[in-house]
């Protein structure tokens, strides 16, 4: 068993980093990283006032976007004060326990992300396969459950992280390697056995990560067999093209996430670039991309957006 912490020791301070063999240009970096982060949190808080204020886009779709809004608004939100900190005033030390509130709340909001794009794969695996009873099947009362259950498995799941790594002594130069703290990159700077971190940390991924994934894959390979078995090719485009949007948020989302977590376990002869920015791309293109990608693909959202960002006439 790991030693406890002995109560009258400082607390541990850690050391962020900026992009690895870029420090001299950071200055520089926080221009697009600024411009980067007002986008994503302009573009998020747009769709969901959008879909808040225009009834007519309170239907399921609509209402799980709105739940990836907020759960995307949530990881910006998160990563902002110390990205920003560090880019714009070179602040490089975070203390222990606002390390660790950081790092709860990034994976926190990572795993609704994963859960509300599961929920999504559904609505669209409903809308394909059922669609004359689909508005009785996700009725406001079982989207509510749905969402509200996401939060809850989220925040139980990532409770014990932070009481996990606060338990352990830290005693070697404590150098992160992002502007945030992520939990991969936590684990390897206790001077104590983290068995029991890695453990639990592989736990939390197959429950949310692993299993989400599993159920889109699901999810895709039912919808593709009813597609299939529409005789109509307008109807099968048509099916089609209502899965688009979602599953371009899907690939966004997971495919830096699962190049992030390669280099984590299998790439520690990678150059420190390769895992900075993978954890940029990670954190900051999902929330980015995702507004514009349904904004793009579905005419409802952008007439919402035109119609709330318009000025207003008498």
């Amino acid at each position: 068993m790991a030693p406890l912490r002995n109560q009258s020791a400082p607390s541990p301070t850690f050391f962020l980093v900026g992009i690895r063999g870029l420090e001299a240009r950071s200055p520089w970096a926080s221009l697009p990283f600024c411009f980067l982060y007002a986008i994503a949190l302009l573009g998020n808080s747009g769709v969901l006032l959008a879909i808040v204020k225009d009834r007519k886009l309170h239907k399921p779709m609509y209402l799980f976007l709105s739940m990836l809004a907020v759960s995307e608004l949530g990881v910006s939100l998160s990563t902002l004060p110390t990205v920003l900190g560090l880019f714009l005033f070179g602040v490089q030390e975070i203390g222990l326990d606002a390390c660790l509130s950081q790092m709860f709340f990034i994976h926190c909001f990572s795993i609704m992300d994963s859960g509300v794009l599961w929920a999504m794969a559904l609505d669209c695996f409903i809308a394909i396969y059922n669609p004359l009873q689909y508005a009785s099947i996700l009725t406001g009362h079982r989207i509510a459950l749905i969402g509200s259950g996401i939060a809850v498995k989220s925040i139980l799941l990532l409770l014990p992280l932070p009481l996990l790594m606060r338990r352990l002594p830290f005693c070697r130069a404590n150098v992160l390697a992002h502007p945030y703290c992520l939990h991969p990159n936590l684990i390897r700077l206790p001077c104590a056995d983290t068995t029991l971190n890695s453990l639990y940390g592989l736990f939390v991924l197959l429950c949310t990560f692993g299993l989400d994934a599993l159920f889109i894959i699901l999810s895709y390979t039912m919808i593709l067999k009813t597609v299939l078995s529409i005789t109509s090719r307008d109807g099968r485009l048509k099916a089609l093209n209502t899965c688009v949007s979602h599953i371009s948020a899907v690939a966004v989302y997971y495919t830096p996430m699962i190049g992030l977590s390669m280099v984590y376990r299998f790439g520690r002869r990678a150059s420190p670039l390769v895992p900075s920015l993978l954890a940029h791309i990670y954190l900051l293109v999902p929330p980015l991309l995702n507004p514009i990608i349904y904004s793009i693909k579905t005419k409802e959202i952008l007439k919402a957006l035109c119609k709330l960002f318009s000025p207003k006439t008498t």
